[in-house]
């Protein structure tokens, strides 16, 4: 069975702090380019959708009809009749 050394257990613990402290400088200095590329990419696929969706729109104007529906006066008489209530205490 093999135990582990002290040696060993403090070079597992430097070897995990000098991954995250190096991500944590990376993440300094590449974090705002990352982010103002996610931004530029965001925005270059929200012109692409508003450009579709203008000329989707400019298309559908010159299309529209106008149509009325007819106005349905017929009311259901079977329903019943209106009973106010009071709420008791």
């Amino acid at each position: 069975m093999q135990e582990a050394s002290l040696q060993g257990v403090l070079k597992i613990i430097l070897i995990i702090l000098l991954i995250y402290y190096g991500l944590k400088v990376l993440t300094r200095l590449f974090g705002p380019l990352l982010l103002r590329y996610v931004t530029k990419k965001a925005g270059e696929k929200f012109q692409q959708q508003f450009g579709r969706y203008q000329q989707t729109q400019q298309s559908s104007e010159d299309e529209i009809i106008h149509t009325k529906k007819p106005k349905q006066n017929s009311s259901n008489k079977d329903v019943g009749e209106y009973v106010d209530f009071e709420e008791i205490d």
